[in-house]
């Protein structure tokens, strides 16, 4: 089966030369599970010509906002609802989740609660699971017809059902300790307060459920 992957962003150089782009960290998280990939660079103006050009299509996180005003933006929420239409499955993490919910008629702002980073506890499906963050904007109205399927305290819609071929999630199950170590020494200083670094930190050596969320998404993508 083979998966799209559009990317929209690029990991910082330093975690780029250590861990590969965010494409390579999807790939590293679904291996063994029967995919292979296709990266499309949006962000950078390269888009697939139609939704039959893979199986399942996959949407990455991003520095850059879902409201932004960035030429890019547009034609990618012209391929969600593209996708939406055919009916293969789609699935969106972070911005991704985002760009799905603002592209089908849901709403994100930047979070007047602030960030969200590191290690957190979701209830997902009705099971706790602990991914890890990072995050400001949230989606504030799943659009119509989203069923939410994860929250947390902080963030009410973190992961939805859009019918049954779109799954969504605003946590990184594809950031490890490391990734977020990285995040931490290198983006977060001066943009993300002290205090949410310092929790981030010391929650780094604790386990998460990446590798059950990465079962989720591999049975999703293969339509179990």
């Amino acid at each position: 089966m083979k998966i799209g992957i559009l990317m929209t962003g690029h990991a910082i150089p330093q975690l780029e030369a250590a861990r590969g782009d965010y494409d390579a960290m999807f790939e590293t998280l679904l291996a063994g599970r029967g995919f292979a990939f296709r990266r499309y660079d949006v962000v950078d103006g390269e888009y697939p010509q139609s939704p039959g050009e893979c199986d399942g299509w996959l949407i990455t996180g991003s520095k850059h906002g879902a409201y932004e005003d960035h030429p890019w933006i547009p034609p990618l929420e012209e391929f969600i609802r593209a996708v939406h239409a055919d009916g293969r499955p789609m699935i969106g993490v972070c911005f991704g989740h985002q760009i799905i919910a603002q592209a089908l008629g849901g709403k994100v702002i930047k979070y007047p609660g602030g960030w969200s980073v590191g290690r957190t506890e979701y209830e997902i499906e009705g099971d706790t699971m602990a991914l890890n963050a990072w995050h400001q904007d949230q989606v504030v109205e799943p659009p119509e017809g989203a069923t939410v399927i994860g929250s947390s305290p902080f963030c009410a819609n973190a992961a939805m059902l859009i019918g049954d071929r779109i799954l969504t999630i605003q946590p990184h199950p594809e950031f490890d300790a490391e990734i977020v170590d990285y995040l931490i020494r290198l983006r977060g200083k001066g943009v993300v307060p002290d205090d949410l670094l310092e929790g981030a930190a010391a929650r780094l050596d604790a386990p998460t459920d990446a590798a059950r969320f990465a079962d989720r998404m591999a049975r999703f993508f293969k339509g179990a």
